[in-house]
């Protein structure tokens, strides 16, 4: 089995898969994993290096990834919806093959960073969160989430679902069913609560 690779020595290689403004998104959203992460109380060191990892092939070429996913008996619904998803479920694999990551926390953050999940765990929100709001982020919308994560880290995640899956539907694009059925959770989960925050 390989050994991991060291900080310094990962960042070279996260590096040289991307170009520069995506290099400089996942340094923002490392940050502010590591900070959400301290908020609410989740590893920070494991959620900054989910951060660092989350888009490693998102700049690969959709085939090199599609044959990564197929190999690995990927879902038919994955593979036949929209390609901009196959870079976390890709990354997922060849960070463990490619750098030697072997917790099953941090692979699950990369791998879900961008549909979510049922039942995400706190890792998993962190990673998800931080990718929508990290600073170098622009779209309407961010800095009510970015308000929002201060406070309820599941109405920030339920806000940008909901907001991605408004999207998505207004430009006639499929909705990943993951991500509708994280949405749902959420949404339950907060009303069994007591409801949203924020």
């Amino acid at each position: 089995m390989m050994e991991p690779l060291d900080r310094e020595a990962l960042l070279v290689r996260v590096r040289a898969q991307m170009h520069d403004k995506r290099y400089q998104h996942t340094l923002g959203v490392a940050e502010s994993a590591r900070q959400l992460a301290l908020l609410y109380g989740a590893d920070p060191d494991k959620a900054e290096l989910a951060g660092f990892l989350h888009d490693y092939c998102k700049c690969w070429p959709v085939d090199k990834m599609f044959e990564i996913l197929v190999r690995h008996d990927m879902p038919t619904e994955l593979l036949q919806g929209d390609k901009e998803l196959w870079h976390s479920f890709a990354g997922a694999i060849v960070i463990q093959s490619e750098l030697g990551v072997t917790d099953p926390d941090i692979i699950q953050a990369v791998r879900y960073h961008t549909t979510g999940r049922v039942a995400m765990t706190l890792l998993e929100k962190v990673v998800c969160v931080a990718d929508y709001i990290e600073p170098n982020r622009d779209f309407p919308g961010v800095g009510m989430i970015r308000a929002l994560a201060e406070k309820d880290l599941d109405t920030a995640l339920a806000t940008a679902l909901g907001g991605t899956i408004q999207f998505l539907i207004e430009k006639h694009k499929t909705v990943y069913p993951l991500t509708l059925l994280a949405y749902n959770d959420l949404v339950s989960r907060k009303g069994r609560e007591g409801g949203f925050n924020g």
